[in-house]
This record gives structure tokens, sequence and C-alpha cells, in this order.
């Protein structure tokens, strides 16, 4: 069952246990942060990449991004109560209890981060608990004074294949930047077509998302737009300075210009239809582009034999 569908089923019943900690995990995203976490670790391991210890860390990593989530719901329940989308979080109705969400985030939190500094490094495990710091005590608390909130937010939600990176070669350098550079520049027409989905709920909150502010009409679209716009240039980073071939290349180029695209028929006219049709594309682009990044070193070594 989805968090979308686990909401709707708690607006007529009492959430399970389960249920009510699935919602508190928010499990889509964390499987999100895991399979960019297990991208980064795939580069940085290359050709003698242990699946398993990718997949180790991964889940280290994922503990920690559970935490953030619970500890978010927890500083949110207030604004969450207003809004009409979470309203039925069980911090919210009392399903859970704050004392609880309290030891169960850092429970996971001291989980994750001791588990990446004794079977990895102690550089990832740091990097990892800055992460949570910045989207719990940064970000969260900042959705409630500046529509800056989005930019500042995008560094933690960026950070996920570099974590990955850096837990399996104990440096961040090369790829690591580059996927952490997509990411960040890719969230923001992600996260503006939801916000502007959901003004009304984040007017209602008092959450300062940039379309729910007064008199930002067709904001949201023109910065979707250049945003993705700049995607494009630092999606072909790779292979400006050598380190991908002719797949990555055209997969960049191709899923860059359908998220510009969608970008611009939503800056022409801000619609609920064009909103979404952004948040579709932005959903197709991220693991399509990182699937392609893990397959792009294959093929090149495939031409190269053909070419001897």
């Amino acid at each position: 069952m989805s968090q979308a569908q686990v909401l709707a089923a708690g607006s007529t019943s009492e959430l399970t246990f389960v249920q009510a900690w699935s919602v508190l995990c928010k499990p889509r995203i964390t499987a999100m942060v895991g399979f960019a976490a297990f991208v980064g670790g795939l580069v940085a391991s290359g050709a003698s990449a242990d699946l398993v210890r990718i997949a180790e860390a991964c889940g280290y990593i994922g503990l920690v991004g559970m935490s953030s989530s619970v500890f978010n719901q927890l500083l949110e329940r207030d604004t969450d109560a207003r809004m009409v989308r979470t309203a039925r979080r069980p911090l919210v109705t009392g399903r859970v209890r704050a004392r609880d969400a309290v030891w169960a985030g850092a429970l996971l939190a001291a989980c994750g981060v001791a588990g990446l500094a004794l079977r990895f490094n102690t550089l990832s495990a740091l990097l990892t608990l800055a992460t949570m710091m910045a989207y719990v005590l940064v970000y969260t608390p900042l959705k409630r004074f500046s529509s800056l909130n989005t930019a500042v937010g995008a560094i933690p939600g960026a950070m996920p294949p570099l974590l990955g990176f850096v837990a399996m070669s104990g440096a961040a350098e090369g790829w690591a930047w580059y996927l952490f550079a997509i990411l960040f520049a890719w969230q923001f027409p992600h996260f503006l077509a939801i916000a502007w989905l959901y003004r009304e709920d984040y007017a209602r909150a008092g959450l300062k998302m940039l379309p729910a502010l007064p008199r930002t009409e067709g904001m949201a679209g023109r910065q979707a737009l250049l945003y993705s716009l700049a995607l494009l240039p630092v999606s072909l980073l790779p292979a400006l300075r050598g380190d991908a071939g002719w797949l990555y290349v055209a997969a960049a180029l191709a899923l860059g210009l359908a998220y510009t695209i969608a970008s611009a028929l939503f800056a022409l006219r801000e619609t609920r239809a064009r909103a979404r049709a952004v948040l579709l594309v932005s959903l197709v682009y991220l693991p399509a582009l990182y699937s392609l990044t893990l397959m792009d070193p294959l093929v090149r070594a495939i031409g190269a034999r053909g070419s001897l």
C-alpha cells in the first residue's frame, strides 16, 4: 500500500501500527534515497563492485533517511494538521506519540551513522549525519520563514549518490560531484510542480513555498524552466570532462530536453495538467539517467574491444 493509500484509508479508519510507522518513515522517499546512493556506490566501485557491500552501505544511509523523515514530521506536526494531504499523519492524529517518534528517529540515525563509521569509513558517516542535520535543523524550520527553503533543501536532497560514492571509495571526487550536481538541479522543477499543485495547502499551513506566496503567479513555471535549462549543461559535465560516452550523452540530452519542454509548457500556462506533466517527466528522468549512467561504461568497453 502506498503512502497516499495509507493516508486515504486513515481518513475513514485508524491507521494500524505498521501503517502509521510506514507513513512516518516515508518508504518511497527512502527507496529513492537508497537507489541514488546505490548508483553512487556502483560508480565508485567500478568493475570490482561488491553488490552486497554496496547494498549494506545504502541500508545504513536509508536508515538515516528514515530518521530525517521522522524528525521532519515531528517538527511539522502543527503545520501538517492544517494541510488536507497531511492532516491524517500519525503524529497529527496521535496514533504515534511524539516521545516514541523522538526515540525511533534517534535510534534510526544512530544505527545508520554507526554502521557507516564501523563498516565503511568515518567520512561517509560524518557526511550522512551532516545531511540529516541540514535537512531537519535548517531546511525544515526554514519552510516557515523563506521561500529559499527549496534551494537550501536541495543540498541535503542531492547528497545520497555522493554518500554512496564516499562510503565505497572514502573520498568525494569526479562522479560523486556530477551525480550530486545533477540531483541538485533536478529537484527544482520537481518540487516547484509539487508546490504549485498543493499551493493552497501550503498557504493554509503558513509555509513559504514559492507558489503559495501572494503575487507569485507564473513564477513557479518560469523557475522550473530556468532550472531545467540549467540541468542540461550540468548533466553533460561528465562527457565534457571525458568521463562518459555517447550513450550517456544521448540519454542526458533526450531526457533533459523532455524535462525542459514539460517545464516550458508549464511556464507558458500554469495548469494542473502541466504541473503533473513536469512531475511525471521528473520521475522518469532520474532513474532513467542514473540507470544509463551505469550502462555507459559497459557500452564503451564493448566499443573499445570492437575497435581493436
